[in-house]
């Protein structure tokens, strides 16, 4: 006969004790009585008279509120939870249909930092599109700059600004580590992962655009936003959007497609089709008319690509990396060319192509800059801004660009650069792409004059267009703020802060940049709908 076990109340253990112990169920944290931060970890084990054992074991956060449940008789799992206080119950269900229970009341405190996630439940199963609810809280004075949801690893599949997230996500059936994360704004990250299995049969096959609405009038950059679903077992390989006949402006891979396109005013006939697993396609046409002016209030230079202004400059490794004042696009230093008009690859009908060459063996890992001065000193724009009243009154800017690589790995790096000089201060908000440095975004020191890894991947299409958009501002106290990078609908945001230096130039200006590889092997990129917004 098996000893009768009394439950240890003095210990930060949970019991449920059966009459002679032989079903219960543990919960060695949290404690009962305990206050807890959220998220809450739970960690608890369970036997049964049950000769097959025990089944699952779940959590209930409330009556009839079943807020995890796992397979097997150990749990060890995470829930964010607002605060308050719960009455949880820890429950085992054995394979005899008997179960055990084990009750504890916890009180969640209301301050810390944290991820809090409400849908969906993790190790939970979902149909498509999954729905999720999120909040954060951070000890940051300035707050929580914006959430995301990461569908896999480096896959950002939605972000929105502020502390609270509501949104659906379409899924592929199949199993997803997903991960809900927060930045506020003091540069720190919180994350929450959630598990969900994503169940097969989802909605109605085709393309579903939720915006821009078919006939409608928008400003550019237009939005656009949509799914895909398909009868294809495999799933649907990849999205994009047409803005005319064989004008393929944006493509994705995977069933959700989230971007920004700049255009011109006028009214197009795009479309949003779906390529899927098993050599199907699908399209939803939407009619749009874009209307005059930039985004949110800003004024845009359009398909900079093909306009004038544009200077090359040879940054050889043995000057330092400074313009070598000599040199020519014929070498014999260093090789390069910049190329209006292509016709393909192309998405207007007019691309630039860029290239770098060869040079002597003593300046491998050579670059080439090209350089253009929009408003101000020497504006390509005809905004020389004289009176210096329009520059100083700046604080916003996007630099939104296509470009097109044969090969990315060729590439040492790819830079583009977003410049301001006013009341004698100097503002380079620098973005580079390190592609044989480990494929991560960098961003530019201003006083240091070194680049700053940011822990964000950087993984351009070969053989594809590459949609790239960079947001930075001036803030109101004359910081440079990195505020996000978007790579083929992939947004990160930065949130970045840095200080300017002294200078004696004068307005605003971009950089372009390709950068050669130790071999100083030569290749293209062709760039098109360079759209620059300041506002």
């Amino acid at each position: 006969m098996r000893v009768k076990v009394p439950c240890l109340l003095a210990c930060f253990i949970t019991l449920f004790c059966s009459t002679w112990a032989a079903a219960w169920v543990g919960v060695s944290t949290p404690g009962g009585g305990s206050t807890v931060s959220s998220p809450v970890h739970f960690v608890a084990s369970a036997t049964s008279t049950c000769s097959k054992g025990v089944s699952a074991m779940g959590i209930y956060t409330a009556s009839n509120s079943l807020a995890y449940v796992g397979n097997g008789a150990n749990l060890d799992t995470n829930l964010s939870l607002s605060p308050g206080t719960y009455n949880v119950i820890v429950q085992e269900w054995d394979n005899c249909n008997g179960s055990t229970t084990a009750p504890l009341t916890i009180t969640v405190g209301g301050s810390g930092s944290g991820v809090q996630v409400s849908q969906p439940v993790s190790n939970s199963t979902v149909s498509s599109p999954a729905h999720y609810v999120a909040s954060a809280a951070t000890s940051c004075p300035a707050g929580v700059a914006a959430m995301g949801i990461y569908s896999g690893p480096n896959q950002l599949a939605y972000t929105v600004n502020g502390s609270k997230l509501d949104a659906n996500l379409n899924l592929n059936p199949g199993t997803y580590n997903t991960v809900v994360q927060a930045w506020d704004n003091c540069g720190s990250t919180v994350t929450m992962p959630v598990n969900v299995t994503v169940s097969s049969g989802g909605g109605k096959p085709g393309v579903q655009v939720t915006s821009p609405t078919n006939n409608s009038t928008v400003s550019s950059p237009a939005h656009y936003v949509a799914s895909a679903t398909t009868p294809c077992a495999q799933g649907v390989a990849a999205m994009g959007v047409y803005t005319a006949d064989n004008a393929l402006a944006y493509s994705a891979n995977g069933s959700t497609l989230d971007t920004n396109l700049n255009l011109n005013p006028g009214t197009y006939n795009t479309v949003v089709q779906e390529w899927d697993k098993c050599g199907g396609s699908t399209a939803t046409p939407v009619k749009v008319t874009v209307s005059g002016g930039g985004a949110s209030g800003g004024k845009t230079f359009y398909n900079l690509q093909k306009q004038s202004g544009w200077t090359g400059y040879a940054l050889l490794p043995s000057l330092n990396y400074n313009i070598c004042p000599g040199c020519k696009s014929s070498g014999p230093e260093e090789t390069w060319a910049w190329n209006e008009g292509v016709g393909s690859p192309s998405l207007s009908g007019s691309a630039t192509q860029t290239s770098i060459g060869g040079t002597a063996s003593s300046q491998k890992f050579s670059d080439v800059l090209w350089n253009n001065h929009l408003i101000g000193d020497f504006s390509s724009q005809g905004l020389p801004d004289y009176n210096k009243t329009l520059a100083p009154s700046l604080h916003d800017f996007t630099y939104d660009v296509y470009f097109w690589v044969g090969n990315v790995e060729t590439s040492q790096a790819l830079e583009f650069d977003i410049n301001q000089f006013v009341n004698g201060q100097s503002f380079i908000w620098g973005h580079e792409c390190r592609v044989a440095g480990g494929h991560q975004w960098d961003t530019w020191s201003n006083p240091g004059q070194h680049w700053v890894p940011s822990g964000v991947a950087c993984n351009p299409i070969s053989n594809a267009w590459n949609h790239l958009i960079l947001h930075v501002q001036r803030t109101s106290d004359n910081h440079l703020l990195f505020a996000s990078i978007t790579l083929n609908g992939q947004t990160a945001n930065l949130n970045r802060y840095d200080t300017p230096t002294p200078t004696s130039w004068y307005g605003v200006t971009i950089n372009y940049q390709i950068d050669g590889n130790r071999n100083q092997d030569a290749y293209s990129v062709f760039l098109d709908n360079l759209n620059f917004t300041y506002q």
